[in-house]
């Protein structure tokens, strides 16, 4: 039961990036662009066939989508075992862990359904833009930053439990 706001967490994350990229795809052209704040970030309606930030997208092989969604899977599995074997009680570490669960569903959804991945947020500076990005993906990359705060905070832990010798 102490599991269940986590699973929410991770329910949310999938149900406001379907929802997201549903916009998206119903309401901007692909290609498209609808600048929020000029000269800095933009609505776009792009599609990633690759991995994340578009890494493989230019790939011309079969064997991308097989890899992409094979490591999906493989993410998911991993990121379940580990925080079903966690603390319940480790906030930080299962926040994380279940953004990131949220965020791979969520593409890999999209890699299933339609192929590809629907992106959509573009964030840039004159010319130099960011790889264009969607909910799942920043859930993703805030859970990646949350386990990075995890592991900092373990050592720490750990030696202040050690007896003084």
């Amino acid at each position: 039961m102490k599991r269940i706001p986590y699973l929410v967490l991770s329910v949310i994350v999938i149900l406001a990036d379907a929802w997201t990229k549903f916009l998206v795809s119903s309401r901007i052209d692909l290609h498209e662009s609808i600048p929020l704040i000029p000269n800095f970030l933009q609505l776009v309606h792009v599609r990633n066939t690759g991995a994340a930030f578009g890494i493989g997208a230019n790939a011309d092989s079969r064997f991308v989508p097989l890899l992409l969604n094979l490591g999906a899977i493989g993410v998911f599995f991993f990121v379940v075992a580990y925080a079903f074997r966690a603390a319940v009680t480790d906030r930080v570490l299962q926040t994380g862990l279940h953004l990131i669960l949220g965020g791979a569903i969520g593409n890999l959804i999209d890699r299933f359904r339609l192929g590809y991945v629907v992106d959509f947020v573009d964030v840039f500076v004159k010319s130099h833009h960011w790889p264009a990005f969607n909910v799942a993906d920043s859930a993703i990359c805030i859970g990646i930053g949350l386990l990075f705060l995890d592991m900092r905070k373990k050592p720490d832990d750990v030696t202040a439990a050690e007896p003084a010798a």
